[in-house]
């Protein structure tokens, strides 16, 4: 257990140990990774909405993915890996709604062959375990999901991600403050950082973790930081399935290795729906959940950014067929009938849909890994998309580690 001297051991004019900004998944498991491995310490969070996981968090498909698909040796190999495990025992613990499933990845056409072998053999490097399906066997899984060959992952499961954010909110024991939007961030060498938000509140800490998300960019040049990326926003559309009997568990197709994200998917989730989705197109706002949010001064952000343009000149083949798929329910249908073919138009029931925080360079290169970067007196997570609610608390204890030193360093005389 650490040994932290904090602030208010010292008497200092300080009104908390740690202030994290951001109250989706990640932020709150880092606070609850800090009180729990230094009992005593003073944490706050801020979140700008009026409760816990509103975007990435409360938006995704809820899948406990097994980290099949990352590279080895990655953060999001090793935390998924160890994250998925943990999860599981989390919600057990606390009663948490969620079940593991298994998932089908499976190859509908013969060009994905190899695709497919490569992923069994990313598998077994990252110490998954995985089984390999002619197309015979396939429906022995999923009756009505056709392909050529499939794999199947034993470990990937589904829970209520949003009941899981707001027991760590409790069991962390910290203040969280909803409704606290950052809006100015005063940092001072050797003294700490002082926060003020929307309302005009002001919150000095020793440090403080940005877990912003979709504004984790903007949060790090408030606090005189260049993030060398930016947030380039893409929405997630998603529709639900009127047939959920049509499947079973969770079915996803192939992932192009060249984009961060794994195509439209099948999910059953814990309350027995089926969600479809969801594919990926550039979001007009960083909370655009539709066309029809516009903000004019984000998207303006974002077409400035050079790694923009240069992902839509090297990627426009994939983003096309993504953004036709997003204006034609007929082309998202055709989709989804390469691995369900019984499926029909009928069957889809627009549903809620997600915006993800990708990391994008100045090169255009999309950020595979998670990003966390550290600054004075400052920890910023600057590329948690998914799996990161997966992978969220063995991040929230790396996270939370390097906020602590920064802390015992802060508080040493």
């Amino acid at each position: 257990m650490a040994q932290v001297r904090t602030a208010s051991a010292r008497g200092g004019g300080h009104d908390r140990d740690v202030l994290v900004v951001g109250g989706g998944i990640v932020g709150l498991s880092t606070a609850y990774a800090i009180t729990r491995a230094a009992p005593g310490t003073r944490v706050t969070v801020l979140e700008k909405e009026p409760g816990p996981a509103r975007h990435q968090t409360g938006r995704n498909s809820g899948v406990i993915h097994s980290g099949v698909y990352y590279r080895p040796g990655s953060l999001k190999a090793r935390y998924a890996v160890r994250g998925a495990a943990e999860m599981v025992k989390f919600c057990a613990e606390y009663g948490i709604p969620h079940a593991v499933t298994g998932k089908l990845i499976v190859a509908t056409e013969r060009a994905e062959l190899p695709r497919l072998h490569a992923l069994v053999q990313r598998a077994r490097e990252n110490g998954i375990p995985v089984r390999e399906l002619g197309a015979a066997q396939i429906p022995e899984h999923e009756p009505e999901v056709r392909g050529l060959a499939a794999i199947h992952v034993g470990t990937t499961g589904v829970c209520d991600y949003v009941a899981v954010a707001r027991q760590l909110a409790h069991a962390s024991g910290a203040e969280i403050r909803y409704g606290a939007e950052v809006r100015h961030v005063d940092r001072r060498p050797g003294l700490g950082v002082a926060v003020r938000t929307r309302s005009g509140d002001v919150i000095r800490a020793r440090v403080m973790v940005n877990c912003a998300g979709l504004h984790c960019d903007e949060i790090a040049r408030l606090t005189g930081d260049d993030p060398g990326m930016r947030i380039v926003p893409f929405r997630g559309e998603y529709y639900e399935l009127a047939r959920p009997e049509l499947v079973r568990g969770l079915v996803y197709p192939v992932p192009d290795p060249a984009f961060p994200f794994l195509g439209v998917h099948l999910t059953r989730g814990i309350d027995g729906g089926v969600h479809i989705g969801p594919n990926a197109v550039p979001a007009l706002a960083r909370e655009g959940y539709g066309w029809g949010v516009v903000r004019p001064r984000e998207l303006g952000a974002t077409l400035a950014w050079p790694g923009s343009w240069r992902i839509a000149r090297r990627h426009w083949r994939y983003g096309a067929g993504e953004l036709r798929r997003s204006l034609s329910k007929t082309a998202f249908t055709t989709a989804v009938r390469r691995l369900l073919p019984a499926v029909t138009e009928d069957d889809l029931v627009a549903a809620p849909a997600g915006v993800r925080a990708q990391a994008v360079l100045a090169d255009g290169t999309l950020v595979d890994d998670f990003l966390i970067r550290e600054a004075a007196h400052t920890v910023h997570v600057l590329n948690a998309p998914s799996p990161a609610a997966t992978a969220s608390l063995p991040i929230g204890r790396e996270v939370g580690r390097r906020a602590l030193a920064m802390l015992e360093e802060a508080v040493r005389p």
